[in-house]
């Protein structure tokens, strides 16, 4: 740790030097310029205006109109931007001692599909401009689906699938591409801070009023962000003030008509009048009861009960620089298993999980160098303490004994720190195009302590990863792109370093066509993630995973090609977007069994001869004059190990992945035929999957491979504002159906014995719900 607080130390005191030395970059030259921004006749409040090309940028106040002052001389381009409206570019000559007039008149449109991404290429381009494929989950979509939490809402999204994986806690992964949780990187504003421990309950942990997008980039293509992201990239970017304003909601959800779910949230926008300072502030509040479907008195859904809440802070001391703070605290109490009121201990089989998780970052830019160079550093970090329960009394007397005596309590601690620097730097004329370069340098350390002293249990593991990035953004010419980017990593438990190649190209014919071509490579660590950290209940005891001694890293070769197109006509657009990908897994790592003792069966983490994943992904969309929108996702792969690998002692290998359907997809369709009236239908459709069943519970008496059905989910909710314009309010109530027709696991094991493990298809049965919503006009 004292390396680790020297590296912290050091870029906190550089950040902070560099606040008054920024102001040297920042001369006044008394240039100012104003203006207004309309549409149809009427002003356009809260439109962003900005100079192309560097961070200076400002929106416009409640009239319309605004302000930017001690402007850098030259020739720049402005941009004006709202959403709903075409953007507007205006090239503009600044010079010193200037007060000058520039007015915007923006045109509605029909479908935003050109939003601004960062998390492609680690700087900000547009959607179509970026050589790897970004999807963006905004927080309409968000609405629309009823999500509570991202892991709700990152359903609707090609490539990806959230599948819950224990029937007595529910702890959820996402799939990217076919690959598991553990191939994938969960970022917060960029920083990865979600660590492994983390990622077995984060994702529902984490509220929707939460987000103000994700962005999610599939396969390879996400390399720079370093180990672990080679199924791709989800970078969940928290919610920063445009406006001022207040969200405030309350839902009430009845699953299956029995049991109860309540969530109250709660947001609020605040920006001084100079617009240079602001903070967006977030809670919510979720419980839930435990819901047993199958009549056992044993939960398919435990309890719940969340608090969290947290804030996004900036200030701009002057037009080229900006520092950026959030934090956000996360509670969650977590009770699965026998529906009983007493200690968990006394239960016949249970888990309890209570967090307490603390997150934050501190991100600092300056531009300089006439707005061609910008310079990041950035501070992150997570301390998560878990205390814990995993236990199922014993049938014989004397195991009761020792069971009440010395229960399988358990705690964890775990804290993740990242620190890192970054520079930006733009060629106007290189090689006959213009290039941004972008260098960095990052360190990210995480230590997790989890033990239950009743079963011998601890993972006692401390990870330390020194990274280094370079790449080059080069536009050859006016719509051909070539990225290239090489990251190299000295991870603690890999004895050399390990270097991770990027290269991608996009080729734009005309405007709306984009072809892309990616390749990159990635690797995974000889450590436990998400999944090696969870203990499950099978054959009336507890299943554990080891790690091999001889372990060595997962390495990793992904290519991927895709199309894109959109038409638009004045009142309509449609489009798609075609998809192939391939990952070749190297020393792959699978799970071998190993036996048992007293407590139950036991796994060992191993290295395979290999695997590999391919399929392709076809996405829909069109939009018709803002009131009708559709768009859809359908995904067909396999995911298959070079060599058959034994799940079940005694049964036939085999080299399928678990747990892995070869076909997924789904669908959302909103209409808004006014401003007052909305309603969304929603569909997830998740195709067999083959998985183990092992023998414990009454009704299952072998251990077995099984089929599952294919599921089809649909939802529905609609909505109806009544606008209050004396008070700048608007009062919705909304309404809807999840999973209308009940397309629910309808096999599930009963009893202390049960195995948790089996446990597939739609996360939730159906479930009715209710709500009031309050927001600023």
């Amino acid at each position: 740790m004292t390396s680790i607080m020297k590296i912290f130390s050091f870029t906190l005191i550089l950040t902070l030097s560099l606040i008054p030395v920024a102001h040297l970059f920042g001369q006044h030259t008394d240039a100012n310029v104003f203006g207004d921004v309309q549409s149809g006749g009427e002003h356009v409040p809260f439109a962003t205006i900005y100079i192309e090309g560097t961070t200076i940028g400002t929106t416009t106040d409640i009239t319309g109109h605004y302000m930017l002052i001690n402007l850098p001389v030259g020739i720049h381009t402005f941009v004006a931007t709202s959403m709903g409206y075409s953007t507007v570019k205006k090239e503009i000559i600044i010079k010193e001692n200037e007060l000058l007039e520039v007015n915007f008149v923006l045109e509605t449109e029909t479908m935003t599909l050109d939003e601004v991404v960062v998390t492609g290429t680690k700087t900000f381009k547009r959607q179509t401009d970026a050589p790897v494929i970004v999807n963006v989950i905004d927080s309409k979509l968000l609405s629309q689906t009823q999500s509570c939490n991202i892991s709700e809402g990152l359903r609707f999204q090609p490539g990806l699938r959230v599948e819950t994986d224990c029937q007595t806690c529910n702890y959820t992964q996402l799939r990217m591409n076919g690959l598991g949780g553990s191939y994938s990187q969960i970022l917060i504003n960029g920083r990865p801070i979600f660590s492994p421990l983390t990622g077995l309950y984060g994702m529902e942990q984490i509220p929707a009023n939460m987000v103000d997008r994700i962005e999610v980039v599939r396969g390879g293509g996400s390399a720079l962000y370093g180990s672990s992201a080679i199924g791709g990239t989800v970078n969940i970017i928290t919610r920063i003030p445009r406006e001022n304003g207040y969200d405030l909601s309350f839902t009430s959800q009845l699953i299956n008509g029995e049991t109860s779910d309540n969530i109250l949230s709660g947001n609020i926008n605040m920006l001084t009048h100079k617009r240079n300072a602001g903070a967006s502030i977030f809670v919510n509040r979720r419980v839930r009861e435990a819901y047993d479907h199958n009549g056992d008195n044993f939960s398919e859904l435990p309890e719940l009960r969340n608090n969290s809440f947290g804030a996004n802070l900036f200030y701009k001391p002057t037009y080229n620089q900006k520092l950026e703070i959030s934090f956000s605290s996360l509670t969650e109490y977590r009770y699965g298993g026998e529906m009983i009121n007493d200690a968990a201990h006394q239960a016949q089989q249970s888990e309890e999980r209570t967090h307490y998780v603390l997150m934050g970052s501190a991100d600092y830019q300056v531009n300089f160098n006439q707005e061609n160079s910008s310079f990041i550093t950035y501070l992150a970090g997570q301390q998560t303490t878990r205390k814990h329960y995993t236990g199922i009394v014993p049938d014989d007397s004397a195991g009761i004994l020792v069971h009440m005596f010395d229960p399988p309590y358990g705690y964890t601690y775990n804290t993740t720190l990242q620190a890192g620097t970054q520079l930006n730097h733009r060629v106007s004329e290189f090689l006959g195009g213009k290039n941004v370069f972008t260098f960095g340098v990052e360190y990210v350390y995480d230590d997790v302590l989890d033990t239950i002293p009743a079963y011998n249990y601890e993972i006692d593991q401390t990870t330390g990863i020194f990274g280094a990035f370079f790449q080059s953004d080069w536009e050859i010419r006016n719509g051909l792109t070539f990225l290239a980017g090489v990251r190299a990593d000295k991870h603690n438990l890999v004895d050399r370093v390990i270097l991770s190649p990027r290269l991608s190209l996009l080729y734009k014919l005309r405007t709306f066509t984009q072809f892309r071509l990616t390749w990159g490579t990635g690797f995974r660590a000889p450590q436990a993630f998400d999944a090696d950290m969870h203990i499950a209940f099978a054959g009336g005891g507890v299943s554990r995973i080891s790690l091999s001694p001889g372990l060595v890293e997962e390495r990793s070769n992904s290519f991927s090609g895709s199309v894109n197109y959109d038409k638009a006509t004045e009142k309509f657009i449609a489009g798609f977007t075609l998809e192939g990908f391939y990952t070749k897994l190297n020393n792959a790592f699978y799970l071998q069994p190993i036996g048992e003792d007293e407590f139950g069966d036991m796994f060992e983490k191993r290295n395979g001869a290999g695997a590999s994943v391919q399929g392709g992904t076809l996405e829909l969309r069109s939009n018709y004059n803002k009131k009708i929108q559709v768009e859809a996702g359908y995904t067909l792969q396999s995911s298959l190990f070079d060599e058959p690998i034994e799940h079940i002692e005694g049964e036939e290998p085999k080299r399928e992945f678990l747990r892995t359907p070869n076909q997924y997809g789904y669908l959302t369709f909103s209409l808004t035929p006014a401003d007052q009236f909305n309603a969304a239908i929603t569909g997830i459709y998740t195709g067999p999957m083959e998985l183990v069943h092992f023998a414990g519970a009454p009704e299952q008496s072998v251990d077995e491979y099984v089929t599952s059905f294919a599921f089809y989910e649909l939802n529905l909710k609609v909505g109806y504002t009544i606008k209050a314009e004396r008070v700048d309010t608007g009062i919705e109530v909304f309404a809807g159906i999840k999973n209308i027709t009940n397309a629910y696991q309808n096999d599930f094991d009963t009893g202390k014995n049960r195995d948790s493990g089996y446990v597939y298809g739609s996360g939730t049965p159906r479930t009715y719900y209710i709500g009031l919503r309050l927001r600023s006009l």
